[in-house]
């Protein structure tokens, strides 16, 4: 059984560069499972993160522009597999937008790293519960095309801990809440309960997932004198330009600590 590495950053950069989707789970869930039993130090004196420029990955899927996937109804079986395919691909990005903030952002309070550890933990199980059920439908991770979006906005918030915070949980992973309720309701109506089922456990814990990321948005705010309001409304139009679209899920993102101003900004910001 290897042997835990000697820090949490340590531990963070080997789940980042793993190219196999399996290792990257398995390294991923044995890691948080250590930081958990208190196993993994975080050091005070740490060297500043050494840059990413792209976490490892798999030779496939092909990443494309996102205007180049082609649009597939749910209705056929094929338009269902490259649908959970999709999803699958966001959550494995999400493990890697976990421990990109716990490696990259340092001198933070325990309680920062244990909630992107948990976020990295918990996108690995729903990257499995998704890849099997596309087992089930005859088809493996990397059969379809797919896009680099999220990785992308990560790399230019590399910068701000504040930003990142802003903008990937609170935007890019918040637009889950809105549209997957609709998502839900449409494999139901089309008889596949067992995928549904999935997306109800990922909704249930991505609202978790969202509220860290407003939580430590407002912590980087207080610590910089910010005013959060008037920031996010700025780094949604510095950076959130064709990202935004409605309607937005008030009640999911109001338990995800979005306040009734935020709400009118990302109505505002989408037109």
């Amino acid at each position: 059984m290897p042997t835990s590495p000697p820090s949490l950053f340590d531990a963070a950069r080997l789940c980042l560069d793993a190219a196999d989707v399996d290792e990257k789970v398995a390294l991923t869930q044995r890691h948080a499972a250590a930081f958990a039993r208190g196993e993994l130090d975080i050091p005070g004196d740490a060297s500043p993160p050494a840059p990413i420029r792209m976490p490892g990955r798999p030779s496939r899927p092909r990443l494309v522009h996102p205007r180049d996937l082609p649009r597939r109804g749910l209705g056929s079986a094929e338009g269902r597999a490259a649908f959970i395919h999709a999803i699958a691909h966001i959550e494995l990005n999400a493990i890697d937008l976990g421990w990109d903030a716990v490696y990259r952002f340092r001198g933070l309070p325990w309680e920062f790293y244990r909630d992107w550890v948990q976020v990295a933990e918990d996108e690995s199980r729903h990257f499995v519960l998704l890849r099997d059920r596309l087992r089930e439908l005859g088809h493996e991770y990397g059969d379809f095309d797919a896009h680099n979006g999220l990785w992308e906005m990560c790399e230019k918030t590399a910068h701000d801990g504040l930003a990142r915070m802003a903008l990937v949980p609170r935007v890019l992973e918040a637009r889950g809440l809105d549209v997957t309720p609709g998502m839900i309701a449409r494999l139901r109506s089309l008889g596949d309960a067992a995928t549904a089922g999935i997306l109800e456990i990922i909704l249930r814990e991505e609202v978790a997932h969202v509220a860290a990321g407003s939580r430590w948005f407002r912590w980087y705010c207080e610590r910089g004198g910010v005013e959060p309001r008037q920031r996010f409304r700025e780094l949604l139009a510095e950076y959130a330009g064709g990202y935004l679209h409605g309607p937005f899920n008030i009640e999911a993102r109001l338990m995800a600590g979005f306040d009734e101003d935020e709400l009118a900004a990302l109505h505002a910001q989408a037109g």
